[in-house]
């Protein structure tokens, strides 16, 4: 898992719940992302691994090899509030990127 050197806003319990949300909930928008913002087009699969304040780790299957992926965010983050915003934000440049459309907020 990627966490931030010395203090953060994150601790390792936050980035873990986050990890299992996103993993449990979001494998397919962190699929998404990982194609269009991480640079990982031809991936099957992804899970999310870690954060920071300044971006989002995944581990993405490419040809049947797991690579690790850095997708940086917008600006830095100092709350935990702001994560689900930036993926939001995230999942909804992929979609437009890869031309899927994105399901409704909420």
């Amino acid at each position: 898992m990627s966490a931030a050197v010395g203090p953060g806003p994150f601790t390792p319990e936050v980035i873990a719940q986050i990890a299992r949300h996103m993993n449990d909930d979001h494998a397919a928008d962190s699929l998404l992302i990982c194609r269009a913002l991480g640079g990982a087009g031809q991936a099957t699969a992804a899970r999310m691994t870690g954060l920071d304040a300044d971006g989002i780790d995944f581990v993405a299957t490419v040809d049947e090899v797991e690579v690790p992926v850095r997708v940086p965010f917008a600006r830095r983050l100092t709350e935990r509030v702001q994560v689900r915003r930036e993926v939001v934000r995230m999942y909804e440049e992929s979609c437009a990127r890869l031309g899927v459309t994105a399901r409704p907020p909420g």
